[in-house]
């Protein structure tokens, strides 16, 4: 639970710190900086994520002692391929090619690339071997970082250029300081296996192209809302779609960060249809805690964005938002309760065609929407490629065989959100504010609380239960 608990609070220091970020530098410094950074993800999803995407799969604590090459090929790997980018980055300068970006950000979005793959592949290295204290430190490291150089150069400056060196150094910075801990002497270099990349590449390489087309939707929104409204437009399209993509992930991801690991460790020690079993059971949870999060949000929306979010955002930031939220949310489950399928199994093909319906969506519903005076049909047609993705994932599931929850834990969670959200409507309707808000949190939770501790939805009061009754054996 340490895990858990320490990813919930990263992502809630990260959704405060990009609010911080988009206060300082206003609108347009904002817009450059979040496209650098979506054009860096892009690039660390391109290059290094394979490697994060294989670590989590393949490495743990058995295999550490047993295939001690594996570690030694991961790190080798990593560190070739950062080598790469960065002479791609050289030639890039070279040819002088001229693009949106100024130079020093475009330098920047690559260094981001290395650093935030830098931070996600030492980190899925921790969660693979279940070393949560070391896991927690790193969390905590970064953000201390982040908090100081990302926010407080921000702040200072209000330049885009200085916010996202300091996220880069806050990144790499944590691992650096914590080299000693995260070091193997088990797995020296030399040792590294070449025939273990092409294992790592036949798992991930599908699982990474899929990821590339679904960035690409909101990249490219990003980038036709700068040339057709202007970065400010870019700005805040930009924030609605990294506030609610990290609220819905902060659960999603909290639970995966253990959920996938437990399912891995259940066929490394008891086989595959236990695997199978455990994923199934996985998504139970992932429906019961994503569902009503993902309403309660839509319901504190206006609440929500009248205390936290930079007042020139507001109005802008909950209608993007509102039209973003249902592709948001299944994507949220098709990455953190779907996808799962085809990675236990190890054939991921399915998570390609996936993607690609997604983006053939987006480009059909963007010559169809009607466009306005701003980049809402930008947000229709996101939405409507998440959902079309979301459908072709099932049907391949499906085919594919899969296990899944129990319908009473479906039926279960869409009741339980339906009474949650029938009771917090009328507060849905009156003015916002702090009071306002800590009541319809408050009453979410109590009432789709007691749900789950009268009728155990998805095995979440059992856990629970078990969960505080360990706490009490270590005197916690």
């Amino acid at each position: 639970m340490r895990v858990i608990a320490a990813f919930l609070v990263n992502t809630a220091i990260n959704f405060f710190i990009g609010l911080l970020v988009a206060k300082f530098l206003g609108p347009d410094q904002f817009g450059r900086f979040a496209l650098a950074l979506a054009i860096g993800l892009v690039l660390q999803t391109i290059t290094l994520e394979w490697i994060r995407l294989s670590t989590i799969r393949f490495y743990s604590e058995k295999s550490r002692s047993q295939q001690p090459e594996l570690r030694a090929t991961l790190d080798a790997a990593f560190g070739i391929v950062s080598i790469l980018v960065t002479a791609l980055l050289i030639a890039y300068f070279l040819a002088d090619i001229d693009v949106s970006l100024s130079p020093p950000l475009v330098g920047l979005a690559v260094a981001a690339a290395i650093a935030n793959g830098f931070f996600d592949y030492h980190t899925a290295v921790v969660r693979a071997r279940f070393q949560d204290r070391l896991y927690s430190q790193l969390i905590i490291t970064k953000n201390i970082l982040a908090f100081t150089l990302t926010v407080g150069g921000a702040f200072i400056t209000g330049s885009a250029v200085v916010a996202l060196t300091g996220a880069c150094i806050s990144m790499a910075g944590s691992v650096v300081l914590a080299h000693r801990a995260l070091a193997d002497r088990m797995s020296p270099l030399r040792i590294a296996n070449r025939p273990l990349v092409a294992q790592f590449a036949r798992y991930a390489l599908p699982i990474v192209t899929a990821n590339v087309f679904y960035l690409t939707i909101p990249l490219v929104n990003r980038s036709l809302a700068a040339s057709h409204f202007g970065f400010a437009e870019t700005g805040q399209f930009s924030l609605a779609y990294d506030i609610g993509t990290r609220l819905i992930a902060a659960i999603g991801s909290a639970l995966d960060v253990l959920l996938f690991q437990i399912a891995v460790r259940a066929e490394e020690q008891h086989g595959r249809d236990h695997a199978k079993a455990q994923v199934a059971q996985n998504m139970a949870v992932v429906f019961a805690l994503l569902t009503p999060a993902a309403v309660g949000l839509w319901l504190v929306l206006p609440s929500l964005e009248q205390l936290i979010v930079p007042t020139e955002f507001r109005g802008p930031f909950s209608r993007y938002l509102t039209l973003m939220l249902p592709g948001l949310y299944v994507f949220g489950l098709m990455n953190f309760a779907i996808n799962a399928v085809f990675q236990i199994e190890k054939k991921t093909l399915p998570l390609i065609a996936a993607a690609l319906a997604a983006c053939a969506a987006a480009a059909l519903l963007l010559v169809f929407i009607p466009r306005g005076g701003d980049a809402a049909s930008l947000a229709m047609a996101q939405t409507g490629a998440f959902i079309v993705a979301f459908v072709v994932l099932i049907g391949f599931a499906v085919a594919a065989g899969a296990q899944w929850p129990r319908a009473r834990d479906l039926l279960l969670t869409i009741a339980a959100t339906l009474i949650m959200a029938a009771v917090l409507w009328p507060l849905h309707r009156m003015e916002p504010g702090v009071l306002l808000l800590i009541a319809q949190c408050l009453a979410g939770v109590i009432i789709y609380g007691l749900a789950v501790a009268i009728f155990d939805i998805a095995g979440l009061r059992r856990a629970t239960t078990e969960t505080i009754a360990k706490w009490r054996r270590r005197g916690l």
